[in-house]
């Protein structure tokens, strides 16, 4: 600011003043400052100082006023600055009291020593002292000065004060034009922002003429494809409509076909009852119409899967229908000439029917005496009473296992359901994992079974499941695991003999452990595969033909009866699993016990066999599968007479099968024989395929 730029001047022109240029001690003598102390003390006379006022009035007789000009202020100044104090305390000052009397030269002052230009300065004033002179000198000088500092600071105020109004006054006037420059701006931007608004209102409304122009022409064409969309719709409706007429129209087409195809199936059928002409065989004429029947019901079911049948479908029922006709006139064709040769033919055929009826006799007589050289030693047909009883009462306790979990089997409650679900897997995917594997991987599995059977927490599904969830939880677990069981002998060792072993042995193990499991793998077993008693079911009044075939121990779906191959294989896997189980203890147990259904059982099942009449195709495949699994056991075990009945059923028990085995169901038969000479030719019934070494265990 303009006020604080005098200051810092003035600051600067007393310091390029001579008292500013003047040293100043800093450190203050004891004399220096024993002198400052008398200077600020009041001024007092020196006692010299009517002696001084003496020689003063008589040397000048007319006082006139002391004007210091500025250069006698300079030239003061310096002189001033010339006198110096000595540090003797002889130079000090003494305060005496005023006298009049003239000093003494003894007494003149030594304490004044001026310079040459100071005497010639005052050489007509009369002597002072040099205290009052020095006071009075700097007194004067200082009241000069202030008065010369105010004179200048005055000016210097005046001066910044019209400084600082042409400065306001120029400020304001800056003010003024730059408010009327932004006014001015702003009316330009104003008018600018205006002609853009109007700018952009005239391109938005040009816009939104376009756009109602485009939305005119958009919306006529929606409009035109809208009424060719509807048209189209309605022709297409009339086509789907036609369509549909004609494929009902083809659809009756086809019912009338098929039922035209039936009728004349059905004159097939009726004409097959002259099966008696000689020379013709109907039953193809038959075969044909029933597989043109199939044809037709086929082309129906497709067409109806499909919604409307096409025309090729009725053009395939046409050819079909040509065809039926065409099959039934040659098959009436070839009846009538068949009639006609009859009739021909009628008077030999007279003469003949005597001898062949003779011929019918003696074929007669010559079965009798075949069977006649088979001994009757007297076979049951039936099982033994106690063997009867036993099964009874295996079934008996597998239907109270049954109603002991009822209520976890049958229950609604999420909760129970999902425990049900996760034993269930606990129970069965162990067994499903029993393979070939390596004895400690089987050990391993059987730790598994043992520990949920004994209520321990087994892990199942990323969770830990213990029979102790559900009070039928351990009944439930028996039975699962059992049922799983058989089902593997059933499947898996029916696919595969060398997993008969490993799943025999673990089976074998947990029967050790738990008879409850032992009994109800029997009782499953025996339900499956009866022949594992032996039992051969007999039909009781009252039960259907499916039934019984369920009670047999084949598959029944749907009124179909599976095959007899099947039927064999199934009932192969489960004989071989009981022949293994009755021979194999668990090998890991520090002490072996007593099997809990061992090898006695297994004379005794081949003995109550033997001594039953023999069943076409079934006796011989599971007498096979029996002694090929347990054949070396029973060799080893009872030695003599072991081959005393393997004698014994090629001799006497072989003839029986080979009677009632027809020339179809030879292959089970002679595969059997072919066993039973080569163990007798080795006299060593070899070990059966899948059987567990030591170092099976070992590994």
């Amino acid at each position: 600011m303009p006020s604080r730029e005098l200051k810092m001047e003035t600051v600067a022109a007393l310091r390029r003043s001579r008292k500013g240029r003047l040293p100043y001690r800093r450190d203050w003598s004891p004399h220096a400052r024993e002198f400052l102390e008398q200077h600020d003390r009041p001024p007092e006379l020196s006692p010299y100082s009517g002696w001084v006022l003496e020689k003063m009035l008589s040397c000048s007789p007319k006082p006139r006023p002391v004007v210091v000009s500025p250069d006698d202020e300079s030239a003061l100044i310096h002189g001033l600055s010339s006198f110096t104090l000595d540090d003797s305390p002889d130079n000090q000052l003494v305060s005496t009291p005023l006298s009049t009397e003239a000093p003494s030269e003894s007494q003149e002052p030594k304490n004044w020593k001026v310079s040459e230009s100071a005497h010639e300065t005052n050489k007509h004033s009369a002597p002072l002292s040099k205290s009052t002179g020095i006071d009075g000198l700097i007194r004067w000088h200082e009241e000069i000065q202030q008065l010369k500092v105010k004179e200048e600071l005055n000016q210097r105020l005046e001066l910044q004060e019209e400084v600082v109004k042409a400065a306001s006054e120029e400020a304001r006037e800056l003010l003024k034009r730059f408010d009327e420059l932004k006014e001015l701006k702003r009316h330009q931007e104003c008018q600018l922002l205006q002609q853009e608004i109007e700018k952009s209102n005239k391109e938005a409304l040009g816009q939104q003429e376009k756009l109602k122009e485009e939305h005119r022409q958009r919306a006529k064409m929606v409009s035109r494809k809208l009424r060719e969309a509807e048209q189209q719709r309605q022709r297409q409706e009339e086509l789907d409509r036609l369509r549909r007429e004609e494929g009902q129209e083809r659809l009756r087409r086809l019912y009338s076909i098929q039922e035209e195809v039936l009728r004349i199936n059905q004159q097939i059928g009726l004409n097959c009852k002259h099966k008696d002409l000689p020379g013709i065989d109907l039953s193809l004429y038959s075969n044909r119409g029933n597989q043109i029947c199939g044809e037709v019901s086929g082309i129906v079911r497709t067409a109806s899967e499909r919604g409307l049948p096409t025309e090729a479908d009725v053009s395939s029922a046409d050819q079909v229908l040509l065809e039926m006709h065409q099959l039934i006139s040659n098959m009436q064709h070839e009846v009538a000439l068949a009639l006609e040769k009859k009739r021909r033919q009628e008077e030999e055929l007279a003469a003949a029917a005597m001898a062949a009826a003779n011929e019918r006799k003696e074929e007669l007589k010559k079965q009798e005496q075949a069977k006649s050289k088979v001994p009757d030693h007297g076979l049951r047909v039936k099982a033994e009473e106690k063997t009867m009883q036993w099964y009874q009462q295996l079934q008996k306790e597998s239907a109270q296992c049954v109603a002991a979990f009822s209520r976890l089997a049958n229950s609604k409650d999420s909760q129970d359901k999902k425990i049900k679900m996760d034993l269930q897997k606990a129970a069965t995917i162990p067994v499903s994992q029993i393979s070939t594997r390596a004895g400690s991987q089987l050990k391993e599995i059987f730790e598994k079974i043992h520990s949920l059977l004994s209520g321990k927490p087994v892990p199942c599904g990323g969770h830990n499941v213990s029979v102790t969830q559900h009070p039928e939880g351990l009944e439930f677990v028996y039975f699962k695991l059992a049922e799983k069981f058989v089902k593997q002998g059933e499947e898996e060792v029916a696919s595969h003999h060398e997993a008969t072993f490993p799943i025999a042995v673990v089976a074998s193990g947990i029967w050790e452990l738990h008879p409850r499991v032992g009994g109800l793998i029997l009782a499953h077993l025996h339900k499956k595969c009866p022949y594992a008693v032996p039992f051969y079911p007999a039909m009781k009044e009252g039960t259907s033909l499916e039934e019984y075939q369920r009670i047999l121990g084949y598959q029944v779906k749907d009124s179909n009866v599976e095959p007899q191959d099947n039927f064999l294989k199934r009932m192969s896997g489960m004989i071989r699993l009981y022949a293994a189980i009755l021979q194999l203890q668990w090998p890991y147990r520090d002490r072996q016990g007593v099997h809990p259904h061992g090898l006695n059982h297994a004379w005794r099942w081949l003995a109550q066999m033997l001594n039953m009449e023999p069943l076409a195709d079934v006796t011989a495949t599971i007498l096979f599968d029996f002694l090929e699994v347990c054949g070396n056991a029973l060799m080893k075990q009872y030695q003599v007479q072991f081959w005393k009945m393997i004698l014994l059923i090629k001799e006497e028990y072989f003839p029986r099968m080979e009677a009632i085995t027809s020339p179809g169901e030879m292959g089970s038969l002679i595969r059997f024989k072919q066993f039973l000479e080569k163990c007798l030719q080795r006299k060593e019934v070899p070990l059966p395929k899948g059987f567990l070494p030591p170092s099976f265990w070992r590994s």
